[in-house]
């Protein structure tokens, strides 16, 4: 039984959207890394508080965690990758940008508008394919995960039908 999902990816690339989804058909709890990762402003947690707050997530018996993290990718039952090109997570963030321009989008802390990560954001869907591709897909897979895959907008919906 499949008891802890992490669903990693580009920024842009629906990591949120189909852990919301998957919540609703599983019945997990779904937790997004965005509040632990970013502070009020766009201030990064501390590394060692940062990783205290993964493990301490973790440990929980049942979870879907959206985010970029060893800590989850090392947990997890299944680990999602959603490797979506980056023209569509880069298309996808600017219309997040856009929405939520002048305020924190849900799952972020305080003061955390949009146009103040923009830049970065854009920066790091473009290095996302040489830094953090080779990453997770080299991971090492304990005996009982499984990685997923899903490279397009269809592969998602499939899969997401499976449940």
């Amino acid at each position: 039984m499949i008891r802890r999902i992490h669903i990693t990816g580009n920024a842009g690339s629906g990591k949120s959207t189909l852990a919301a989804a998957l919540g609703e058909v599983t019945g997990l709890p779904v937790f997004g890394l965005d509040g632990i990762v970013w502070q009020e402003g766009w201030k990064p947690t501390p590394l060692d508080e940062r990783r205290a707050l993964e493990e301490e997530l973790a440990a929980r018996d049942s979870w879907i965690v959206e985010g970029v993290s060893p800590v989850f990718r090392e947990a997890a039952d299944v680990v999602i990758f959603l490797d979506i090109p980056r023209h569509v997570c880069a298309r996808r963030c600017l219309k997040r940008n856009l929405r939520y321009a002048f305020r924190s989008r849900p799952g972020l802390p305080a003061n955390c508008p949009e146009w103040r990560i923009a830049p970065r954001l854009m920066k790091i869907i473009w290095q996302f394919p040489r830094v953090m591709h080779p990453k997770i897909l080299v991971r090492d897979e304990g005996p009982s995960s499984s990685l997923v895959h899903l490279k397009s907008e269809r592969e998602i919906e499939d899969y997401l039908g499976s449940f």
